[in-house]
C-alpha cells in the first residue's frame, strides 16, 4: 500500500505544483529576505488614517444574520453588530449589550440591557429590538439558523431596558445561543421603516464599525463608528478583501498589500517566514473537515457496508502529514476538546484498512467497483481542493469510481442550502456554541432531511433529552452515546480537526481565536 500511497500523493503534488507555477507567472513576489513593501496598516504620523486590510479566499455570504451558517461571514459581522453577551478570547461569557442576566426559573432568563446605546443610524437600542431579533429567528422555519433558536417561545418586554427570554423547555445552553451567530441585535425601527431589502443593502448595527461598501467577490469596507458605546475603535477603516488564489494572497502579504492573510498553505509558510517583515501564526480551531454521506434509500451509500468502506479507505494521518504539514488531528467525532460533551475516546483516532474496504464493497455487491459523486468547495478552506483530490484518489484505490465536483464556495453553499447534494459532500464545520448540541444537531432528522436523510430514533431521543437536561453529568453521557452511534453508522465521516494558519505583517500584533472570529480591535499595530 505504501507504493500506492506514494503514487497518488505524487500525482496530487504534481497537480498542485502546476497550479502554483501558473499563478507564479502572474504575480511578482519578493525573494526570501527581501523587504516587504509598506504594510496597509502603516501610518506615517499620528494623524494619518489607520487602515487594516484582511484577506480571505472567499467572500462573506450575506448581511442576514439569521440566514447563514458561515463562520467566516460571522467573523466579519462581529464588528458591525453586537450580541447580548459574548465569549472573550478564553471562551468565558462577558457582557455586551446586556449588562447582566439571571435565570429566573427553568424556562425564563432575564436580561438587563445597557442603556444609552444607539444603532449606527441614531436609533436607540431597546428591548423592542431584542424581541424583534430573537422572535424572527425563533419563528421563521425558512431561516438557516432557525433550528438553533426554535427553543425560544417568546421574548417578553418587561420595560425599555429589560427582557425575559422564555423557552419552551428548560434550556441548558441558552446563554451559548445568545452569544453566537444568529443572535446579533437588529434595528427593528429601521427595518420597519426602510424594509428588509434596504437593510441588506445598507446594514445598521450597534458595533464599533459601520458599513461603507461591499463589492461582492472583491472587498467589503467598514469605517469606525465614532458613536460606539464601548472602547474607541482602533482603526479608521477596515477592508476585508477576497483573494481566492492562495499564491496571490501570499504575494499580497509579502509585498505589503494586506496585513493579515487567512488560510495560509503549509507550502508557503517558509516563504512568509523567510521574508523580512512577515510571519506565520498558527492557532487551534473548532473546525472539523467532514464528509457527509447520503443514506437515502436507492443511493449506493444507503448500504452501511459502503459507508464503512469509505471510512476505511481514507488515511486521515496521510492527509494531515502530506497536505497540512502535520497541523491537524484525526478525529472520529465533530465534538472536539474544548466543547462541552466532547468524547475523548473518539478524538485523535481514525480507521484505515483499505483491504477490508475492498472486501466490504464486494460483500455489498460491488466487487467490480461502484459510482459515487463527491462534491467539495474549492478555495473556501485551507487545502479543501487538495483534500478532496486526495480523498478521491484513496477511494479510487479501493474500487470507487468517483466523480469529483469542485465548486466555488458561493455556488457550493447555494447547492448545500438547497439540499441537492449527491452521495458525498465535504464541509468544514466549526462550533460557535462551544457545546455538543450544535455539532450533534446535524445528525437529527430536522437537519438531515433531504441532506443525508439519516434517521435514528435512539439518537433523536438522546438529543431531545440532552437539550433539556440541566444536569451536566447526565448531558455528557447522552452526548457521548450519540457520538458512538454516529461513529458506527457513519452518516458523517470526520477527516481532521484543522488548525488555523495566518500570515501577518510584523507590525501587526494578532493572536488568533479558537472560534475564528475576527474582532478587529483585538488586532493592533505594534
Amino acid at each position: 500500500m505504501k507504493n500506492q500511497m506514494s503514487r497518488f500523493l505524487l500525482a496530487s503534488t504534481f497537480a498542485f505544483t502546476l497550479v502554483m507555477t501558473g499563478c507564479g507567472s502572474q504575480t511578482s513576489t519578493p525573494a526570501p529576505g527581501q523587504n516587504a513593501a509598506p504594510a496597509a496598516a502603516t501610518t506615517n504620523n499620528a494623524t494619518a488614517e489607520k487602515v487594516l486590510t484582511i484577506a480571505n479566499g472567499s467572500d462573506m455570504l450575506s448581511f442576514d444574520i439569521h440566514d447563514h451558517s458561515s463562520a467566516s461571514t460571522e467573523a466579519i459581522h462581529v464588528n458591525i453588530f453586537n450580541y447580548l453577551l459574548k465569549h472573550d478570547a478564553e471562551g468565558k461569557f462577558v457582557p455586551d449589550l446586556a449588562e447582566s442576566w439571571e435565570n429566573v426559573n427553568p424556562t425564563t432568563w432575564r436580561f438587563k440591557l445597557r442603556q444609552g446605546v444607539k444603532f449606527q443610524n441614531g436609533d436607540p437600542f431597546t428591548a423592542a429590538d431584542v424581541k424583534f431579533t430573537l422572535e424572527r429567528v425563533a419563528k421563521d422555519e425558512k431561516l438557516s439558523e432557525h433550528s438553533n433558536y426554535d427553543e425560544i417561545q417568546e421574548v417578553k418586554v418587561v420595560d425599555e431596558h429589560t427582557v425575559d427570554v422564555i423557552t419552551k423547555n428548560a434550556d441548558p445552553i441558552l446563554l451559548n445561543r445568545l452569544s453566537r451567530s444568529g443572535s446579533s441585535m437588529l434595528p427593528s425601527k429601521y427595518i420597519a421603516e426602510k424594509g428588509w431589502e434596504e437593510f441588506l443593502k445598507n446594514p445598521v448595527g450597534t458595533g464599533p464599525y459601520k458599513f461603507q461598501e461591499w463589492k461582492r467577490d472583491d472587498r467589503l469596507v467598514l469605517v469606525k463608528n465614532d458613536a460606539y458605546f464601548g472602547d474607541k475603535p482602533k482603526w479608521d477603516k477596515v477592508i476585508f478583501r477576497v483573494i481566492q488564489e492562495d499564491s496571490t494572497r501570499v504575494a499580497e502579504l509579502m509585498t505589503g498589500g494586506i496585513d493579515v492573510a487567512l488560510n495560509i498553505p503549509p507550502s508557503d509558510e517558509e516563504r512568509i517566514e523567510s521574508n523580512e517583515g512577515t510571519s506565520v501564526i498558527t492557532g487551534p480551531s473548532q473546525r472539523v473537515m467532514t464528509m457527509e454521506v447520503r443514506v437515502t434509500p436507492g443511493r449506493v451509500t444507503a448500504d452501511p457496508r459502503v459507508r464503512e468502506a469509505i471510512d476505511l479507505a481514507i488515511d486521515e494521518k496521510a492527509i494531515i502529514d502530506n497536505l497540512y504539514a502535520g497541523k491537524g488531528t484525526p478525529t472520529q467525532t465533530r465534538v472536539t476538546p474544548g466543547n462541552f460533551g466532547a468524547h475523548i475516546g473518539l478524538y485523535n483516532k481514525y480507521n484505515y484498512d483499505p483491504e477490508r474496504a475492498k472486501q466490504l464493497l464486494a460483500e455489498a455487491g460491488y466487487a467490480n467497483g461502484v459510482d459515487v459523486t463527491f462534491t467539495a468547495p474549492s478555495g473556501r478552506y485551507l487545502k479543501d481542493k487538495e483534500t478532496a483530490e486526495l480523498v478521491t484518489a484513496m477511494l479510487t484505490e479501493v474500487g470507487f469510481r468517483v466523480k469529483l465536483e469542485l465548486m466555488e464556495w458561493s455556488a457550493f453553499n447555494e447547492r448545500l442550502s438547497a439540499r441537492k447534494m449527491d452521495e458525498l459532500f465535504m464541509v468544514a464545520y466549526g462550533n460557535s456554541m462551544f457545546d455538543a448540541a450544535l455539532a450533534l444537531d446535524r445528525v437529527t432528522i430536522a437537519r438531515t432531511k433531504d441532506r443525508t436523510d439519516y434517521t435514528n430514533p435512539e439518537v433523536e431521543a438522546l438529543y431531545k433529552a440532552a437539550s433539556q437536561n440541566m444536569n451536566p453529568t447526565e448531558r455528557l453521557k447522552q452526548f457521548e452515546k450519540i457520538q458512538e452511534i454516529v461513529a458506527k453508522e457513519l452518516p458523517q465521516i470526520y477527516l481532521l480537526q484543522m488548525d488555523s494558519t495566518y500570515g501577518v505583517n510584523d507590525r501587526i500584533a494578532y493572536k488568533p481565536r479558537v472560534d475564528e472570529m475576527l474582532y478587529v480591535d483585538e488586532i493592533t499595530l505594534k
